[in-house]
């Protein structure tokens, strides 16, 4: 057994990714295995880079490769309207969805009081910073339509409320839907009915 130690370590590894269990984690390795040249060696390569320079951007909490990510650089998404989403994944389905022009702002989660996450645990506070120093007129809040996640919205819109508009996304998004499993369709409906809080 000692011979396959490290295949059964990447299997064992594979299989605490979201979506595969410890079979498709073996399938996946053998393929990749057999694609050595084509698939392995590069994907160990780009893991290896992506390991060394991801990082969260300081201004909105977004994956990339620099201290400031490409959105809160474009001077061109500066309109005035900040979506907050619940964590990367959901900023990357809205922006597949490619309707919205703004910025943004992750929180990292969703207030829970079964987990003991309260306000501080989340980046609800550079939120609230980012209101005093940017000029933002409108509040999109695209969080999750699960019990977290609409506790957090009603949170967050008592907390700025007075300081400008805050909205919510509307029609297409389910009660317990995530936004990260909904399609670009949706996303759009949703993003374009949106109403205020």
């Amino acid at each position: 057994m000692s011979a396959t130690r490290d295949i059964d370590h990447l299997i064992e590894l594979m299989a605490k990714l979201p979506g595969l269990g410890p079979r498709s984690a073996r399938r996946a390795v053998l393929h990749l295995i057999r694609k050595r040249d084509l698939l392995l060696t590069p994907l160990a390569d780009v893991m290896q880079t992506v390991a060394a320079t991801a990082r969260e951007c300081l201004n909105c909490g977004n994956v990339g490769t620099t201290d400031i990510c490409d959105i809160c650089q474009s001077e061109k998404r500066a309109n005035g309207e900040l979506c907050v989403v619940e964590d990367v994944a959901d900023l990357w389905a809205m922006e597949r969805s490619g309707v919205f022009k703004g910025r943004y702002h992750v929180l990292g989660g969703t207030l829970s009081a079964l987990d003991a996450v309260g306000p501080d645990d989340l980046r609800i506070p550079q939120l609230v910073n980012r209101l005093e120093a940017e000029t933002i007129s409108e509040v999109i809040l695209a969080l999750n339509a699960t019990i977290d996640g609409q506790t957090t919205a009603h949170y967050i819109a008592d907390q700025i409320e007075h300081r400008v508009s805050v909205t919510s996304l509307a029609q297409g998004v389910p009660i317990g839907g995530e936004l990260d499993y909904l399609d670009d369709g949706t996303i759009t409906a949703a993003l374009n009915a949106r109403k205020k809080l």
